[in-house]
């Protein structure tokens, strides 16, 4: 008999983490993800595992975002030394997260010591250091979509499509035990369906136990069609204001995205003249790592690039400007007006985008337009939700900016289609929703019986069940 430990996503978005074990494949965890909110340092040191690392034979990692893997340096050092199974793109993708993410740790937890020293503390000892990034990244086995792998002494592992950001995938794993066959579908994150650069999620038939995502469990997005249309507006409403926009961006998705869509607007003829900046030295390697798997992504974006004579996202739009180093980041704040900030992170944890808003966000003919989930506790949150001052570098601001949200261009999928790849199963399958909060869970759980006739769990953190 199998059995799954939910030890985070569980009634929350963030910090995915879910250990199944089985006779036929050990002890394995499916994602290794830290919770958002909070600096990097506290997001790192509060975290603590409840089993073992060193009893752990694998990860098996469903996507790179760092809700997902970036625990994935705490496991190593702990005593970790599995595979960690992956789809062959998040190998290049997961080195650029964990080292950011690491120097950022570092930073912090450098910061923090000299304070405990400053005052007579016990100095903080470092949950991982470089050589745990490494050697996670030389635990990575890799393999393509839909390629049965065996793991375990009797388990068949396949990769499928996802459709949420470059090499995500659907988690599909049989189990034999005693000549029976047990099948686990873990959907990771699903992407929405005509996304723009993704394929749609693959659609699986069969399955015993299903864990599924429900981060917009509770609602759909506006469709992509609107939501460009509120883009172009806003672009131009802020122009015409003589203000500036501010697009706090996930390295990992969003920032391609938002390159894509400006890029078409461009070529259309239809994108006021602005200086766009790339303030993001992960989200530019990110950009390079999908301009050499594009022939993964999807064909008919693609295409647009091809038949304006691009090869890479970047140059598809070219009023971009790059901005790696921190002088060219601090110049952009020199510019008064028509200025497009594209910068980490997205839920403005860290990053660039909260020394943008220190100088623009108390002002009123600017705006912020956030493309991505904000998860509670997080300072993109606060705002979306309303916040009139916000605490930045020990100083209050007001937030006199313009605050608008584009919920079309989310990586996730809306209700609708959390039920339409839902209902594609024909076995009949237990399904256990996970990474959503609660109120979004329970909406989608009660829609899956009364629309789709499926009766669904949503387990609690700590909680197992058996299979």
């Amino acid at each position: 008999m199998a059995t799954i430990t939910f030890h985070g996503a569980a009634q929350e978005v963030t910090g995915s983490c879910h250990l199944l074990e089985s006779p036929a494949l050990g002890r394995v965890l499916l994602d290794c993800g830290v919770r958002q909110g909070g600096d990097a340092l506290n997001r790192v040191q509060d975290e603590g595992f409840p089993f073992e690392p060193a009893s752990i034979d694998a990860v098996i990692l469903s996507h790179v975002h760092l809700d997902h893997s970036g625990l994935l340096p705490s496991l190593v050092h702990q005593g970790f030394n599995g595979p960690i199974l992956c789809t062959d793109s998040s190998r290049g993708l997961l080195r650029i997260l964990l080292e950011d993410a690491a120097g950022l740790y570092q930073r912090d937890l450098e910061h923090e010591n000299l304070r405990c020293a400053r005052s007579g503390r016990e100095l903080l000892a470092a949950e991982y250091d470089d050589d745990d990034v490494r050697k996670v990244l030389q635990l990575c086995q890799t393999t393509p979509y839909d390629t049965p792998v065996p793991v375990g002494s009797n388990a068949v592992l396949t990769f499928h499509d996802a459709g949420h950001i470059l090499g995500s995938a659907i988690v599909e794993l049989v189990l034999t035990e005693k000549g029976q066959q047990r099948r686990l579908v873990f959907s990771g994150d699903l992407g929405k369906s005509n996304s723009v650069l993704m394929n749609d999620p693959a659609i699986l038939h069969k399955a015993d136990v299903v864990l599924m995502e429900g981060t917009y469990g509770d609602r759909d997005h506006r469709s992509l069609d609107a939501s460009l249309e509120q883009l172009e507006t806003i672009l131009h409403k802020t122009w015409a204001r003589g203000g500036n926009v501010m697009i706090p961006a996930f390295a990992v998705g969003r920032s391609q995205e938002v390159l894509y869509h400006l890029g078409c607007l461009y070529h259309a003829g239809r994108l006021d003249p602005w200086q766009v900046f790339l303030d993001s030295p992960m989200a530019i390697e990110v950009t390079e790592v999908y301009d050499r798997w594009l022939k993964q992504l999807d064909s008919k974006d693609i295409r647009c690039l091809d038949q304006a004579g691009r090869d890479s996202l970047a140059d598809f739009l070219p009023t971009l400007q790059l901005t790696s180093g921190t002088d060219a980041s601090m110049a952009i704040n020199k510019i008064k007006q028509g200025a497009i900030i594209i910068a980490g992170s997205g839920m403005c944890t860290g990053g660039r985008i909260r020394h943008h808003f220190k100088h623009r966000l108390w002002r009123e003919q600017n705006t912020v337009l956030f493309i991505g989930f904000q998860a509670k506790g997080t300072l993109g949150r606060l705002l979306v939700d309303g916040m009139k001052k916000v605490r930045l570098f020990g100083d209050e601001y007001l937030v006199r900016a313009r605050i608008e949200t584009l919920g079309g261009f989310s990586a996730h999928a809306g209700q609708s289609e959390l039920l339409d790849w839902a209902k594609q199963f024909e076995t009949n399958p237990r399904f256990l929703l996970v990474h959503g909060e609660a109120q979004a869970l329970e909406a989608l759980s009660q829609k899956l019986w009364t629309d789709c006739g499926i009766r669904s769990e949503i387990p609690a953190r700590g909680s197992t069940i058996a299979f």
